[in-house]
C-alpha cells in the first residue's frame, strides 16, 4: 500500500495524524542534532575542566569560557563568574546552574509526550468513524446478501488509521524513551562534576583563607616588635 492509498482510505483522521508525525521527526531529528553536538565535546570539556581545577584552578573559568555554547561548559562556567564566593554561595550557584541547564537539556520532550499520548487516540477515533460509515448503510435486511459484500473492505480500510496512529506513537516512544536515558545520564555526569568542583574550590578557599590569617600574624607580630623597640628607644 502506498502512501498515496493510505492517505485516500485512511479517513479524516488521517489528516491530523500526518501533521503529528511531521511535528515528531521534526523535533526528533532536532534532538538528535543537539545530543550528537552534547556528546562528542563532553569528554573533553570534563577532562579539560577536571585537570585544570586540580593544577591551577584559575585556568577552569578560562576553559569554562571556550564551552558556553555546550550545557556543561556553561554549567562549569556559571559559577565562575561570581568574585570570589564562599563555599556555600559556590554551592548555591552550581546548583542554579545545573537546574537550569538540565531543564534546557529536556526542550521538546513534552512535544514527543503530546503525540505519544494522541497519536493512538486520533487512530482509534478515524478507525470507530470508518466502520460507522461501512456499517451505516447496512439494514438487518441486507445481511447475507450482494450488499454487504464491500462491508469487510471498509472495516479494513476503517483500520488503516489505527495502524497509523500506533506506529507513530511506537516510533515517537522509542526515540522519547532514548532521550530520557541519555538526560539521566547528564544528570548524573553534572552531580560527580559539580561535587568535584565544589571540594577543589572549598579546598582552595580555605588554603587562601588560612594563608590571609597568616599573613596578618605575621603583619600583626612586627607591627607589635616594631612598637616595642620604638619604646626601647625611648
Amino acid at each position: 500500500m502506498t502512501l498515496e492509498e493510505i492517505i485516500i482510505k485512511g479517513g479524516v483522521a488521517i489528516w491530523p495524524l500526518l501533521l503529528l508525525s511531521v511535528i515528531s521527526i521534526a523535533t526528533i531529528l532536532e534532538r538528535l542534532w543537539f545530543w550528537s553536538q552534547v556528546l562528542l565535546q563532553e569528554k573533553t570539556i570534563i577532562d579539560r575542566v577536571t585537570e585544570a581545577a586540580e593544577l591551577n584552578w584559575h585556568l577552569v573559568a578560562k576553559i569554562a569560557r571556550e564551552y558556553r555554547k555546550h550545557p556543561l561548559g556553561n554549567f562549569v562556567y556559571s559559577p565562575l563568574q561570581l568574585d570570589d564566593p564562599e563555599p556555600e554561595v559556590f554551592h548555591l550557584a552550581l546548583e542554579a546552574a545545573a537546574d537550569e541547564e538540565l531543564a534546557k537539556m529536556r526542550k521538546g520532550e513534552k512535544i514527543l509526550e503530546v503525540i505519544v499520548a494522541l497519536s493512538p487516540l486520533l487512530g482509534l477515533f478515524g478507525t470507530v468513524l470508518g466502520l460507522i460509515k461501512a456499517l451505516g448503510s447496512i439494514t438487518i435486511s441486507d445481511l447475507g446478501g450482494s450488499s454487504t459484500l464491500g462491508v469487510s473492505d471498509g472495516i479494513g480500510e476503517s483500520l488503516i488509521s489505527t495502524a497509523v496512529g500506533l506506529l507513530i506513537a511506537i516510533i515517537t516512544l522509542s526515540f522519547y524513551r532514548l532521550f530520557q536515558a541519555l538526560w539521566a545520564t547528564r544528570v548524573r555526569i553534572f552531580r560527580k562534576m559539580g561535587s568535584q568542583l565544589e571540594v577543589l574550590y572549598r579546598q582552595k578557599w580555605f588554603e587562601e583563607e588560612i594563608l590571609e590569617d597568616k599573613i596578618e600574624n605575621s603583619e600583626d607580630k612586627f607591627g607589635f616588635e616594631s612598637k616595642l623597640s620604638t619604646n626601647r628607644d625611648r
